[in-house]
Formats: C-alpha cells, structure tokens, sequence
C-alpha cells in the first residue's frame, strides 16, 4: 500500500464553495479508478475546527504504485490539479497499516490527521512500533470509520489518517471535513499490519 496526500493552500479571502462545486462536480471520477483503494476528498476552511487556513487536501490510498503512477504523471488526473492550481508538492509514505473501524457501514464525514517525525537517528523499529500500538487503539475508537498508518522513510515521518462517520474526534492537530469519499478497491485493501 502506498499513501499520498497533496496540499493546496488557498487565500484567506478563497471563496470555498468553488472547492465544494469542484468536488461535488469531479469527485465520481475517481470513484472506478484502477488501483485506488481510496480517495478522501478532504477540506479545511479557516476558522472552521480550529484551522488557521483554507485548503483543499485530498488523501489516497492506493493498492500499489501502479495506480498512483498514471494518476501523476500517465495522464489520468493530476493534470486537472496542475491546470487549476499549478503543481503542488506531493506527500507519499509506504503504508503500514489499514483497518475499518466500528463506524465503517456509515458514510464518513470527517477526518483527522497526525504526523509526526521520528526521533533523529533513532532505530526506526521502536517508535513506528509505538506508532502502531497508537494505531490499533484508535482503529477500535467509537465512531471511525477506518484508519491508516503509514511512514516515510526519506524524512522518517509517520503520519495516521483516521476517517470518521460524524464529527472528527480524538486529539490529531489536523481536522478535515470529507466532501467525498471514492473507494473502487476498498475491499481489496489488505487490512491489519503489512507485517507480520
């Protein structure tokens, strides 16, 4: 599993509806996409939960790189990204760890995110350990939807993203509302830890 997120941060002032019609009108594009797990349409808008800016942030999470490759860079939807707000950076970290959780047969609404980096030059085993210990216990929380827990090994960052059914919970600085959520290969996700 690969995950993969991008942030385009607009102006104070950006009037989100144009964000909302965008998905509301593009959004089931990706919804048969080849090798998507699935893509979380994601949105801060500022003053709303805390959020000092407006920004739309969609996260993915795909069964290999196949699927995420056309998507960037083999014409299969970047490029709409590219043409409307330029080229953002992208974040992608090899996935750790996905499971649904109690909420999973209700339509998600929300979503928090945490990342955080690993102490500098520290074996890698003992914290992402701590990280997936962290995992499970939010995995089995009221009200999520499902969860992912995954690491970059470049930066040796971790970052958690917890899809919730009502109203984002928990203590993850980052809070998102979900306008949408495409999942074509969910069921074919591998759930649990992607080692033994």
């Amino acid at each position: 599993m690969y995950a993969m997120q991008y942030e385009i941060t607009l102006p104070a002032d950006y009037d989100m509806k144009i964000v909302h019609d965008r998905v509301a009108n593009r959004g089931h594009l990706t919804d048969a996409y080849e090798g998507l797990g699935f893509k979380a349409y994601l949105v801060r808008e500022r003053g709303s939960d805390g959020s000092p800016v407006n920004q739309y942030a969609p996260f993915y999470l795909w069964g290999d790189t196949g699927g995420m490759n056309r998507f960037l860079w083999g014409g299969g939807g970047f490029g709409g990204i590219v043409g409307d707000f330029g080229r953002p950076s992208v974040h992608h970290w090899t996935g750790a760890a996905f499971r649904p959780g109690p909420a999973h047969g209700s339509a998600p609404r929300a979503a928090t995110r945490l990342r955080e980096p690993l102490p500098a030059g520290a074996d890698p085993r003992e914290p992402v350990a701590r990280a997936l210990e962290r995992w499970e216990e939010r995995a089995a929380a009221p009200g999520v939807h499902a969860t992912v827990l995954a690491v970059d090994p470049r930066h040796w960052e971790i970052v958690r993203l917890t899809l919730w059914a009502d109203a984002a919970a928990g203590d993850d600085p980052d809070r998102y509302a979900l306008l949408h959520l495409s999942t074509p290969h969910w069921d074919e996700l591998p759930v649990g830890r992607r080692w033994p």
